[in-house]
Order: structure tokens, then sequence, then C-alpha cells
């Protein structure tokens, strides 16, 4: 089946010359829309975990939580190359030394890459000159920040404490820096629709932006959204509509965008809801039969910027 979309694997054999594997890293860390700073309660559908599930707790030292995760991964799959994932929460929501002092003790010489995950408001020049002090010591160093909607309605809604402005914002703050930047997507949270979803990929390729993690929304357990859900007042779009919304999202996206993840996954015992009941890799494999059967590419409807109502002057 011809590739219909420019897949991350991909991407890094290209830039790095072999296969490279992520290690997750957890970090003692909060969010400032949990700590009262800007907010409380955290996002509606997130839970006390966080993101990273599939993590060491944060007290373990970084270089432990590589080290063990180095040994597995180069034992299963015999890699020599590693990105260094710091992933939970909010890596950057902390002060500017701690941030210096966990990047460098992420730093390897099979550390290829560090990839930080981060709030749209929790990012600065100060933290970017930081981040970049580190990159001069012979690593990448991309950012993945946590957007979801460019509905800013939807995103008061899920109570993330920051608009479409504070993304746009970061954005251009991190592209200034020569930095890779990812943006993660839910496109199907409740009030959005496909307008909302064609928006985003047209907001994110109008930005530049290098990546994408596509996912759909789960409820998880103990989350403010699992109460709404359990008393009805959740609507959830039916699975075959979220094909068609990645498909659609990938049509009018960049064809230079990496499409990072292209579904999402979490532990049924800390959800009410995820991916339909259905296995992850049956939906990519929806998603690509979709892509074939309708022969769709990438960036097919990526035709909107650069002045397009001037095309009859061309």
């Amino acid at each position: 089946m011809t590739k219909r979309y420019r897949v991350y694997s991909d991407f890094l054999k290209e830039k790095y010359g072999e296969k490279v594997y992520r290690i997750p890293i957890s970090l003692p860390l909060t969010c400032p829309n949990r700590d009262g700073e800007i907010g409380s309660g955290g996002c509606t559908f997130c839970a006390d975990v966080g993101a990273g599930f599939e993590s060491f707790e944060g007290c373990v030292p970084i270089k432990d939580q590589i080290g063990s995760n180095k040994e597995y991964i180069g034992r299963r799959f015999n890699a020599k190359k590693f990105i260094a994932y710091f992933q939970n929460y909010t890596n950057t929501y902390t002060s500017p030394e701690s941030l210096r002092e966990y990047l460098s003790e992420a730093l390897g010489d099979d550390i290829v890459e560090i990839a930080i995950s981060t709030r749209p408001d929790a990012i600065s020049d100060e933290y970017l000159q930081i981040i970049d002090e580190v990159r001069k010591k012979g690593v990448q160093i991309s950012i993945e920040l946590g957007l979801q909607t460019v509905n800013y309605h939807t995103l008061k809604r899920v109570n993330r404490g920051h608009s479409l402005a504070e993304f746009i914002d970061a954005v251009l703050r991190i592209k200034r820096y020569g930095f890779e930047v990812c943006a993660h997507m839910i496109l199907n949270l409740p009030g959005d629709d496909m307008d909302d979803v064609l928006e985003g990929a047209k907001i994110l390729s109008a930005l530049g932006v290098d990546g994408v993690k596509l996912h759909s929304l789960y409820i998880a357990t103990g989350s403010i959204m699992a109460d709404e859900y359990e008393k009805g007042d959740v609507d959830i779009v039916g699975l075959e509509e979220y094909v068609k919304r990645v498909c659609e999202f990938l049509r009018h996206a960049s064809k230079d965008m990496v499409v990072q993840r292209i579904i999402g996954r979490a532990p049924e015992e800390n959800t009410l809801f995820c991916n339909w009941n259905t296995s992850w890799w049956k939906i990519k494999d929806m998603i690509e039969s979709y892509l074939e059967e309708n022969d769709i590419h990438q960036g097919d409807k990526c035709d909107y910027l650069n002045g397009k109502a001037l095309g009859k002057w061309k």
C-alpha cells in the first residue's frame, strides 16, 4: 500500500540514518492549571497521572530512567540511537535552573534528540535560550505543544487554561530559535465538528508546524470529564466519523508536516472510554484503508496559503 501521509518513523530514518527509539521520561512536575497558577483541576479530560502512563515515577533519576529503558529497548530491538522524551505534565513548568539541569541529565552519546512536551503558555524566550544552550552541546531538541483544538470555545470548556493566541505565540517564538515543533490534536472533543478539524490543519500548516500527533478523546478514570460522561453529558462521535476527520485533516495539512501519531491509546483499566473498544492498530488500518479507497494524500487540499484568491492571474 502506498504511503499517503508523512510517517514519523520514516522521517527519523531520513534524519538520523537508522531507526530511532523514544525513551519516555517522567519529571517531578505538575501543570499551571492544576496548582492554581492559572487554574485548578486541570484539563477536564486529564487524570492525575497526566500523559505518561508507560513511564517511571517522576522521582526516579533521569539517568536511571534512560539506562533502564535503553537496556530493554536496545536488547529487544537492537537499538543504537534514542530520543529522550520528556512527556508527562508540563516539562517547562519549573525554574530555569531546574530545566537546564533536567536537560543536561538527559545528554548521552547515543541520545540524538531530546523531545520536550509542554503547554503553549509555559514557554518563553528565557527558557528557549536555555534549551538552545543545551542544544549547542551536540543534541537535537524538539518541542511538543499540547493544543488539542483551535476552537477557543472548546479550549475554555475543557479548562485548558489558554486560548489559541498563546499557541500561535509559542510556535512563532520556537520557530525563531530553529527548533522543530509538534502539536497535539484531539479531533473529536465534544462540541467540535469537521470545520474545527479542517481549521486546525490549516492553522498548523500556516504556522509551519513541523509535526502533529493526532488522537481521539479517551475518558480517563478520575477526570472531570469522567463524571460528565457517567452523567450522559459527553457526546462522542462514532468511529467512522473519527476516521473521516483524520483523513480530512491530513488532506488539508501541509505535505511537509510529519505525522508522529495517527491514533493514540490508553490502558483500559484507567479509562471509561477509549477508541470505541477497538485496538489502535485496527483504527490505524481503517484510516489507511479510507485514504486508499478515496485516493487521498496528505496535502491534497493544502491550497489555501500564499494568496489563494490571486490564482486567476497565475
